[in-house]
């Protein structure tokens, strides 16, 4: 019998979509937004997961909203290791607090809800226990950077019933406060037992490669009257710069006939700006090929499902990659998405590319 210790960070992932990049120091910002939260239901989909496998499994989870009451809910009879101190108002604290307990309790696998911040909480505490337990990450944060994560909720569930060895694995974090202002700023945190499996995420590569002529040939190619949802990145970058404008480089911007209606959109600026004819412009990221659902959390399953898509990158991104995938929180809209998809990587050229 396997014994999974689980911890969801509930307020992982809030700042997505209200556009503020993160929600390390921002909740209440966040909540002012409208923010709502994101983590409980990507941590549900994953115990779902777990659950069909039918595997023999024990559950051990940290006490509401971190964890216990949604894996009662997805049928099992978890032990309670714990509880947060205060549960309006949980902390990094009360995850550190978790994964002291899941060691005191010898379980063989940690199974976190949340990003890159919440990586680091588990990862490092384990480091100061020395303690060798595998970690994966369901992703819910704005920014997974890291290589601790399944590509997907369902994908985590799978592997922590499944997987039979383990290797070492990078995680990464990013200054928020430097991210806002569009500038990326990473540094290497620590370095944990992660399971082998190709369901996991690979590190984010930085930078792509010359985008010159396909990012020329986007801005030539633009419609009067259609409205563009510039996504984030330093290729779709490029493209603002050829329309004219100095654009969010980590951020999502809309224009439309020379105008930009929303800069630095939440995904509420987003939908109050969309017109008769949308197109979504967006690149993968570099060594993970997520389209949507890393970084871009204010394409929203609302957005997407108002748009045609354009996916740009370059060849040298491409190669890095091989396949594309979706992570939108909406299931139904993630296989809609799925098969093949021209991506342009130049002036003329196309590449077909499939979403898995």
């Amino acid at each position: 019998m396997r014994r999974i210790g689980v911890v969801v960070n509930p307020i992982a992932g809030m700042g997505g979509r209200v556009g503020l990049k993160g929600t390390d120091g921002k909740i209440a910002e966040a909540r002012r937004r409208g923010a709502e939260q994101r983590a409980p239901d990507r941590a549900q989909t994953a115990l779902e997961s777990l659950a069909d496998i039918g595997a023999d499994v024990e559950l051990l989870a940290y006490g509401d909203p971190m964890g216990a009451g949604l894996a009662r809910e997805t049928g099992f009879d978890p032990t309670v290791v714990g509880s947060p101190a205060n549960p309006d108002e949980t902390m990094s604290d009360d995850t550190r607090d978790a994964i002291r307990a899941f060691v005191e309790a010898d379980v063989d696998v940690i199974l976190f809800v949340g990003g890159d911040g919440t990586a680091v909480d588990v990862a490092t505490t384990l480091d100061g226990l020395n303690a060798d337990i595998p970690i994966l990450g369901v992703p819910a944060g704005v920014k997974v950077y890291s290589s601790v994560f399944g590509v997907s909720p369902r994908a985590a569930g799978r592997i922590v019933a499944r997987f039979s060895e383990t290797e070492r694995a990078e995680v990464n974090d990013i200054d928020e406060d430097a991210f806002r202002g569009g500038e990326v700023v990473t540094e290497l945190r620590a370095v944990a037992e992660v399971p082998v499996a190709d369901q996991r995420q690979s590190a984010k590569q930085l930078g792509g490669g010359s985008v010159d002529s396909l990012a020329e040939s986007v801005a030539d190619a633009v419609e009067s009257g259609v409205t563009y949802v510039l996504g984030p990145g330093s290729t779709v970058g490029a493209i603002k710069e050829q329309l004219g404008f100095d654009g969010t480089t980590l951020g999502v911007d809309v224009w439309r006939d020379g105008e930009v209606l929303a800069r630095d959109a939440a995904e509420s600026d987003i939908l109050d700006a969309l017109g008769d004819r949308n197109v979504i412009v967006v690149s993968p990221i570099g060594g993970q090929g997520f389209v949507f659902g890393r970084g871009n959390q204010q394409l929203s399953p609302a957005v997407i499902s108002q748009c045609d898509l354009e996916v740009v990158a370059s060849r040298r991104k491409l190669d890095g990659i091989g396949t594309l995938r979706v992570d939108t929180g909406d299931s139904d809209l993630d296989e809609e998405l799925r098969g093949w998809l021209r991506v342009r990587v130049g002036r003329h050229e196309r590449r077909l590319v499939e979403v898995v």
